[in-house]
């Protein structure tokens, strides 16, 4: 815990708790910080404006979870020891506090910065979040007393990049509390459609390494046949679309035979190059009409690729 003064919290408070200010805190600000990953995500109008990597509470000491609003905001703050309450530091280069301080919970919990810059991306403090002092001062200015603070552990991070990039993360167990296996990880990545294009054996890899190094699958498409829905989903990577060979032959009722020896996919009218992603069959978007008949168009705001049926060209005996 970072204790601070009571009568310094108090003031800080009053000068920056005013009704204005409560006010602005609805604007679509928050922060989000995963204690995992150590790091820390200021969010504006819905939308990640900045990230910094923190350092979080030692294991005896560990950064508390759930949700919280900063209640407090101070310039140049005191520290108190916490095992010695007579012990202060005033502000200064000395100050473990450097010199920001964003109070979250009971007094003792906050964001601040600090005055050992190379702990940052540790496990570290006494409870409190840290940050690199020029960081601090950034996060400082652009938040209001009142807005939210959620503070999270998962080791296990899925996104989608500004262009459309889905990723993975897994980090290492800092605080030895969340415990990983293949089973969980694949839950956790099927609502975003993922599972196909991973094996278990990536799966467990990743999660053996947990070094917190991203993992890109690719663009992640819906897949539409004469505007019904099928189950698996189509794979953008380096330029080229891979669709799931095996629901589209339930689809367009045509069997596809996976020769591995040539990797060749064949149906009744052709054949065509094959790829294994995840252990599952997949073949290129350019090939479909040669193999189902179908054609297709991606529609990348909706993620979904459309197919369409068309006359069927037979291979000649």
């Amino acid at each position: 815990m970072c204790l601070k003064v009571l009568a310094l919290c108090l003031v800080a408070i009053i000068f920056w708790g005013d009704a204005g200010n409560a006010a602005k805190a609805d604007e679509g600000k928050k922060i989000t910080i995963n204690l995992a990953s150590r790091i820390l995500v200021f969010y504006q109008d819905g939308k990640k404006k900045y990230m910094y990597h923190i350092g979080a509470g030692r294991i005896d000491t560990p950064t508390p979870t759930g949700m919280f609003t900063i209640v407090a905001k101070e310039e140049n703050p005191e520290w108190v020891d916490p095992k010695d309450l007579k012990k202060r530091i005033v502000s200064g280069e000395d100050n473990p506090l450097g010199y920001r301080w964003m109070e979250f919970k009971d007094g003792y919990y906050g964001i601040h910065g600090t005055n050992q810059p190379d702990s940052i991306g540790g496990y570290v403090s006494n409870g409190c979040v840290r940050m690199r002092e020029e960081d601090v001062e950034q996060l400082f200015d652009a938040v209001e007393i009142g807005i939210p603070v959620e503070i999270r552990y998962e080791r296990l991070v899925i996104e989608e990049t500004d262009d459309g990039m889905s990723v993975y993360y897994i980090y290492p167990d800092g605080y030895c509390r969340q415990y990983l296996d293949v089973a969980g990880v694949r839950e956790e990545l099927e609502p975003y459609g993922l599972n196909t294009f991973l094996s278990n054996e990536d799966i467990l890899e990743k999660i053996e390494k947990s070094d917190g190094e991203p993992t890109y699958i690719g663009r992640v498409y819906r897949v539409f046949v004469d505007d019904r829905w099928i189950s698996g989903r189509a794979l953008e990577r380096e330029g080229v679309i891979y669709v799931p060979a095996l629901p589209l032959s339930v689809v367009t009722k045509r069997n596809v035979v996976w020769d591995t020896t040539v990797r060749a996919a064949m149906t009744d009218l052709g054949t065509v190059p094959g790829y294994s992603i995840g252990q599952r069959l997949f073949v290129r978007l350019q090939d479909l009409e040669k193999l189902f008949a179908l054609r297709g168009e991606i529609r990348f705001t909706e993620h979904q690729l459309n197919l369409k049926t068309v006359a069927a060209t037979p291979l000649s005996s």
